[in-house]
């Protein structure tokens, strides 16, 4: 039998790759442009780490964990997210002492869960996390951050901004007693999942995807009798700032998140465009967390996007751009074989003269013929072509792959000529 990939942990395969690439850089160019310094965490992790940090009574905890002991014993966990790791590399090597950061990170995290579309064992998150900001500034700037990078990629349209407050940990306790109260006197109206969150993590019901609770929520208490003074004026703030940027928003008054770990500030970015999986971003207010975890009192604030989801997303919308998927952008052809090691040569000057340009060099022989069909499946904009005339002459036949008249040039003047032809575009 041939060996699989493990359920729920898929390959990326060639062909996908480029929506991957494109979110990625796209993410990572908005990333600098606001000043964040990357972060990179292991995917292990002591497992107390996730426990205190993301909740004992928490589905994730509880069922979705990948633990196990090491050969000293010691328990360990693949990471179900990325927030906790975070937070422990800040506080174990004191970035937090006297200072603010803003860091962004990407990979894997693992949570055992029925694999389905946009939903896997082993996922992607590309994320932020700021430390030192009381001010809700900070929360608006990571919204506007996000808002960016829908635009850069091309989905902005496609998505809305929900976004909540859940008050100081005192008005959340004071909520949860009277959400409690209230469901109680219903509780034969409730499904199994929320009689067992009524035990346990009440508010998570707020999130129940079940349409007879959420009609029976349209009674319940909501949070915003319980706000403190200084609750609502950090949701103010943050609501006048995101008015001024001119960044719409929807008030979804029963959007909790789903990690113990957050405070006043919570948002999604949500699409329909997706079925079922509907939000591809959320993040929120943790002022709490660097304390829970043996810091000092430290406010932070952050987001984590799904990276298959979003680009689920952009496939859907057909928003990648089509040379991200191609495997060159130059394809270098030789029509004689006394000619290949000067392509080499030629080859070799242009990959160090022309860095951010994808250069691949036929090999294997073949009839020219053969050579452009393999051309044209890379993907290439531009073929070189170099044969005995071209290296009598010492010149190069540069063809357009998408359109375009074809020209010689003297070899010497390739690398100058491919840079106007790219600047141009990669139009002739």
């Amino acid at each position: 039998m041939t060996i699989q990939s493990v359920r729920g942990m898929p390959d990326v395969l060639p062909e996908q790759a480029g929506g991957w690439l494109f979110l990625e850089n796209t993410a990572k160019q908005i990333f600098a442009n606001f000043g964040l310094t990357q972060i990179r965490t292991p995917i292990l992790e002591e497992t107390r780490l996730f426990a205190r940090a993301v909740g004992d009574v928490t589905d994730i905890v509880e069922k979705e964990m990948y633990t196990f002991d090491d050969r000293n014993g010691d328990s360990l966990t693949l990471r179900p997210e990325v927030t906790a790791g975070v937070v422990r590399a800040a506080i174990e090597h004191g970035l937090l002492h006297n200072q603010t950061q803003r860091l962004w990170y990407q990979g894997p995290a693992f949570r055992y869960e029925r694999p389905q579309k946009g939903r896997y064992r082993q996922f992607h998150q590309i994320g932020v996390e700021c430390f030192g900001f009381e001010d809700a500034a900070m929360d608006a700037e990571l919204i506007e951050m996000t808002n960016a990078l829908w635009r850069a990629l091309g989905v902005r349209d496609a998505v809305t901004l929900e976004l909540n407050t859940i008050g100081s940990p005192a008005a959340r306790r004071a909520y949860r007693d009277a959400l409690v109260n209230y469901l109680r006197t219903h509780e034969a109206a409730l499904d199994a999942e929320s009689v067992s969150r009524l035990e346990r993590n009440p508010l998570r019901i707020l999130d129940s995807k079940n349409p007879e609770i959420q009609a029976l929520l349209n009674q319940a208490p909501t949070m915003d009798a319980y706000l403190t003074e200084e609750d609502r004026a950090h949701f103010s703030r943050l609501c006048a700032l995101l008015d001024a940027a001119g960044i719409d928003y929807v008030r979804n008054h029963r959007l909790v998140r789903g990690l113990d770990y957050y405070g006043r500030t919570v948002f999604e970015w949500t699409t329909d465009a997706l079925g079922a999986q509907g939000t591809v971003c959320g993040g929120g207010r943790y002022d709490g967390l660097v304390e829970h975890l043996g810091g000092k009192s430290t406010p932070g604030v952050g987001f984590a996007l799904g990276v298959e989801r979003c680009v689920l997303l952009m496939e859907t919308l057909d928003v990648i751009p089509e040379n991200m998927q191609a495997q060159a952008d130059v394809y270098v052809m030789v029509q004689a074989a006394e000619a290949e090691v000067v392509a080499r040569q030629m080859t070799s000057v242009l990959r160090e003269q022309l860095p951010d340009v994808r250069i691949l060099m036929h090999i294997g022989g073949g009839s020219l013929k053969s050579q452009l069909k393999k051309a044209d499946k890379s993907g290439a904009q531009i073929g070189l072509i170099l044969g005995e005339h071209e290296l009598v002459d010492e010149t190069v036949l540069i063809k357009p792959l998408r359109g375009g008249e074809q020209i010689t040039v003297a070899r010497n003047e390739v690398s100058k000529v491919m840079q106007t032809i790219k600047d141009s575009a990669w139009t002739m």
